[in-house]
């Protein structure tokens, strides 16, 4: 089977074109083969950067919270609120 070579987009296409070289040895290099050449992403491309920032997934402050009361020994657990949230996810996920 003979895989054809990689056609590049036309010059100012939003698209990704791979580094010229072959793996790490190439260097830096960009599509001109200049060092510090832009890579131009899709207007969908920049949309999923954005998404997988993943800066607002975690609440600090609310774990450093159940930190502490795990060390103090005051979180306390619901086994029944669990076990609701656990049922109404699965309804949701089946409607």
């Amino acid at each position: 089977m003979k895989i054809a070579p990689f056609q590049p987009a036309p010059p100012g296409s939003d698209s990704i074109q791979p580094r010229r070289g072959h793996g790490a040895a190439s260097g830096a290099t960009g599509v001109g083969g200049s060092p510090g050449s832009a890579v131009a992403f899709s207007s969908a491309g920049r949309n999923l950067a954005v998404l997988q920032d993943g800066s607002g997934d975690i609440d600090m402050a609310r774990v450093q919270a159940l930190r502490e009361a795990i060390a103090n020994g005051k979180l306390t657990m619901d086994p029944s609120r669990i076990a609701d949230g656990l049922l109404a996810s699965v309804r949701e996920l089946l409607r």
